[in-house]
């Protein structure tokens, strides 16, 4: 598959990108967010190994996981999440990216979000499990613009809208979907397809699950008006679409 070109917004930077499906994109973060600029104590940092070696073990089999490790002031929460169609092997090969990018990326703070396509890692000195984070959020879309802007976001926003019934009703709370692309063209002059998926942190209840992706999709004209693809990601949930699949078939 030919590499997809993308924009980029969090917050009020905007950039330019180019995203493919090769094993140097997939090492590579979406974003981050470093938060908590406090000196690492010693012990602090010996909490934050346990914690990562503990969602490196245990992660990988389900896609998710969370754990705390020590007491306050130097308590670590943390949380991992694999997306939904990913391998175990390809779940563990994302979280060592993530584990190895945040001394680079966040040297010295005590909070730090960091995403991936395939995964996403999170660890705080607050305890943030089992709440909606929607305050950590950024904006991926496809600069290509569709050909009826209308008509493909209503039915950008009826897949999602439909997948996002389907993820909080699901016990690994993930949902993907197929649709018909209508307002999309399709280079091949084919019945164009749309592809989407929705899915939330599992230390969220069903409710807040639905209450976070509520919010996202309502983003959706904010976030890729009239784009061939998109993803809204937070620190609770994310969706994506796109006119041609990208999710795993394996």
């Amino acid at each position: 598959m030919s590499p997809s070109p993308f924009s980029f917004a969090a917050a009020f930077l905007v950039a330019a990108l180019v995203f493919g499906n090769s094993a140097a994109d997939l090492a590579n973060p979406l974003f981050s967010f470093c938060f908590n600029p406090e000196n690492v104590t010693s012990r602090y940092q010996t909490n934050l190994d346990k914690l990562l070696a503990s969602l490196y073990k245990n992660v990988p089999p389900t896609g998710f996981g969370t754990d705390s490790v020590g007491k306050y002031p130097d308590q670590v929460y943390g949380l991992a999440l694999c997306r939904g169609d990913v391998s175990p092997s390809d779940c563990s090969l994302c979280l060592t990216d993530a584990r190895d990018e945040i001394p680079e990326i966040c040297p010295n703070n005590q909070g730090v979000i960091v995403w991936y396509d395939n995964c996403l890692l999170k660890f705080d000195d607050a305890d943030f499990l089992g709440k909606i984070d929607s305050s950590n959020k950024f904006y991926l879309y496809n600069v290509n613009s569709v050909t009826d802007p209308a008509v493909f976001n209503k039915k950008t926003s009826e897949l999602l809208t439909k997948l996002a019934g389907d993820a909080y009703a699901a016990p690994n709370l993930f949902a993907s979907g197929e649709g018909e692309a209508k307002g999309y063209t399709s280079p091949s002059k084919k019945k164009a397809v749309l592809y989407g998926m929705v899915q939330c942190t599992r230390d969220l209840s069903a409710s807040d699950c639905k209450k976070c992706l509520d919010e996202i999709i309502g983003e959706l004209p904010s976030c890729c008006d009239g784009k061939e693809g998109g993803r809204v990601i937070s620190g609770s949930c994310n969706f994506r679409y796109e006119v041609y699949p990208f999710l795993s078939t394996n």
